[in-house]
C-alpha cells in the first residue's frame, strides 16, 4: 500500500498539537496489526513530523521502506514485553533490528536481575545493546509500576554508564506514565539522557502534563489525536 493514497483524509495538526509532533513516538504495538495499519501509521508518522513510529519486530522492514526518504525514524522493541531474556538474545535483537533499518531501540530493562540487586549485570545487559544496536538510539524501559523510587534511580544510572540514549516509563502494557515519575527520571538523569513518557498519553492534556514534568519522547497509540486537538 502505498502512503501517498492515505494521507489526503488526515487533519491539519492545531496550533496547540503542532509543538509536540516532534516529540511524538507514533506505535503500533497490538499483535494483530496489519500491513495496512502500518503502512497508515507511518503515513501519518511522515505528514505531522513525528519524531519516529514504534511497530513489533515483524513489522520493522515494511516500517523502514514506508519511511525511506523521511526524517522520520523507524524504531522497534527488544526483549519486549518483560526483559526476561538473556543478555546475548537481547544483542542478537538489537544487532537484527539495526542491521533491518532501526534508528531507534526501545529495550525492556532486565527488571528481575534489578531487584535482586545485581546492578553490574543490569548495566552489561543494556550495553551490550547499545554495542549491537551500531548507532541506534537506545532507550530504556523500566516499567516504573514495578520499582521503587530508588530502584528507579539506581536504574537510571545504570542505563547513563551504559550508554544508552533514554530511560522510558513503561511498556504501556502494566500502567501508564505519571508525571511524578518523569520528574523523578528528570531529575536522576540531568541533562544527559532524553527521559520518554509511554503508556497512558492519550489527550493533548496528558502530552503537555509530560512534557512539563521533563519528558522530550512521548510514546503514544493517540499522537494523530493529540496533535490535531484543539
Amino acid at each position: 500500500m502505498s502512503i501517498n493514497n492515505i494521507v489526503h483524509d488526515l487533519l491539519p495538526a492545531t496550533d496547540a498539537g503542532r509543538p509536540l509532533a516532534s516529540l511524538m513516538d507514533h506505535t503500533l504495538l497490538k499483535p494483530e496489526a496489519s500491513a495496512a495499519q502500518v503502512a497508515r501509521l507511518c503515513a501519518e508518522a511522515r505528514h505531522y513530523g513525528f519524531a519516529a513510529v514504534c511497530v513489533l519486530p515483524c513489522r520493522l522492514e515494511e516500517a523502514v521502506g514506508h519511511l525511506a526518504g523521511s526524517a522520520v525514524k523507524a524504531g522497534t522493541v527488544v526483549g519486549f514485553p518483560y526483559g526476561a531474556v538473556p543478555t546475548a538474545i537481547k544483542a542478537r535483537e538489537a544487532e537484527t533490528y539495526a542491521a533491518l533499518g532501526a534508528g531507534e531501540l526501545d529495550m525492556v530493562l532486565a527488571i528481575s536481575a534489578l531487584k535482586d540487586g545485581r546492578s553490574d549485570l543490569v548495566r552489561d545487559d543494556i550495553a551490550a545493546v547499545v554495542k549491537a544496536g551500531a548507532g541506534a538510539a537506545v532507550k530504556v524501559i523500566l516499567e516504573t509500576a514495578l520499582l521503587e523510587p530508588m530502584e528507579k534511580t539506581l536504574a537510571c544510572r545504570l542505563a547513563a554508564e551504559a550508554g544508552a540514549h533514554f530511560v522510558k516509563t513503561s511498556t504501556g502494557l502494566l500502567a501508564g506514565a505519571t508525571a511524578a515519575d518523569i520528574r523523578l527520571l528528570r531529575q536522576t538523569v540531568g541533562d544527559r539522557l532524553g527521559v520518554k513518557a509511554s503508556g497512558g498519553i492519550r489527550t493533548l492534556a496528558d502530552a503537555r502534563a509530560m512534557v512539563e514534568a521533563g519528558a522530550t519522547r512521548l510514546g503514544t497509540s493517540a499522537a494523530v489525536a493529540i496533535v490535531t486537538s484543539r
